[in-house]
């Protein structure tokens, strides 16, 4: 049996160096997602349901190519945190031409995110209008924090090293600390918002990054968690929220049973999708009801 400690030793023959120490570890993107034997927020959410250890396991093993789906949320945080892949624009408004796809094969090879003029300028009037919000602007002042940084520290209870690449991490000061982090969105309209925080575990982020920041020193419990949310599409209307303290406890609780699985998974080398059981399962509720009703 393989302790959490054993993995993080043998981590090396695979990856980079595993940091042993709690703090904040400059590095870039890709080095951040290389330290597989660290648990992050949305590695935690993977390992519940909907999800299970098992699809966790192997998306660590077959890590995603860049998609052009993601380009525009990718390239709006570049502009809006001041850190990222260089835009590259081609200039083509069309890619299906053996020379524009060379053009964008080219850039995703050197590491750039390839846009069409449209979303290139789309882009742009996204992070100005964010400059133009009373609250967002303050939160992402470059003169107030520092974007893209990786906080690593040691899980108390599981000894699990956990990590969180924070989009921003406001200077030391007094009084309260809030952490923001920013998303691109179809709809920033609250009502939609709160579905999302439920699909996308936006809570679980929430306590995840809070305890971060109390780990290492950089705040007290009263720290607080924001999300920035914009629109992509014209007005590129923006909604800053925070969570409800139920939701906090649902996300810190959540995590907790994230570690303990984690750990027990890393200890066992075994990686279970939804049961190892036979799963009895009866009719949905509306199927039962309405064949009750006609047959039985």
């Amino acid at each position: 049996m393989t302790t959490v400690a054993q993995a993080e030793a043998s981590a090396s023959a695979a990856g980079p160096a595993p940091i042993t120490q709690p703090g904040i570890h400059p590095m870039s993107n890709d080095e951040y997602h290389s330290h597989r034997y660290a648990l992050s927020s949305s590695g935690a959410r993977k390992l519940l349901p909907p999800s299970c250890p098992a699809i966790f396991r192997y998306e660590q093993d077959h890590p995603q190519a860049p998609k052009k789906v993601w380009d525009i949320g990718s390239a709006a945080h570049k502009l809006v945190l001041g850190d990222g892949p260089r835009l590259q624009r081609i200039d083509h408004d069309m890619w299906t031409t053996k020379v524009a796809k060379a053009e964008v094969a080219e850039a995703r090879e050197a590491g750039s995110i390839p846009l069409k003029p449209s979303e290139y300028e789309q882009v742009h009037d996204m992070a100005d209008a964010l400059r133009r919000h009373p609250v967002a602007s303050l939160l992402f002042d470059p003169e107030r924090g520092t974007p893209e940084q990786s906080l690593f520290w040691r899980d108390d209870r599981t000894d699990v090293m956990r990590r969180a690449r924070l989009d921003w991490l406001p200077n030391p000061r007094s009084g309260r600390l809030i952490i923001p982090d920013y998303k691109t969105c179809r709809s920033a309209n609250p009502d939609k918002l709160a579905k999302d925080i439920d699909e996308y575990g936006y809570h679980q982020q929430d306590d995840w990054y809070r305890a971060a920041c109390r780990a290492l020193n950089l705040a007290d419990d009263d720290a607080a968690f924001v999300l920035v949310c914009q629109e992509k599409t014209a007005p590129y209307v923006i909604t800053v929220i925070e969570v409800t303290a139920t939701a906090r406890r649902i996300g810190a609780a959540r995590n907790r049973r994230a570690l303990e699985t984690f750990a027990e998974c890393t200890a066992t080398g075994h990686w279970p999708g939804y049961s190892d059981d036979v799963v009895p399962l009866a009719l949905p509720g509306y199927a039962e009801t309405r064949d009750t009703l006609e047959y039985l």
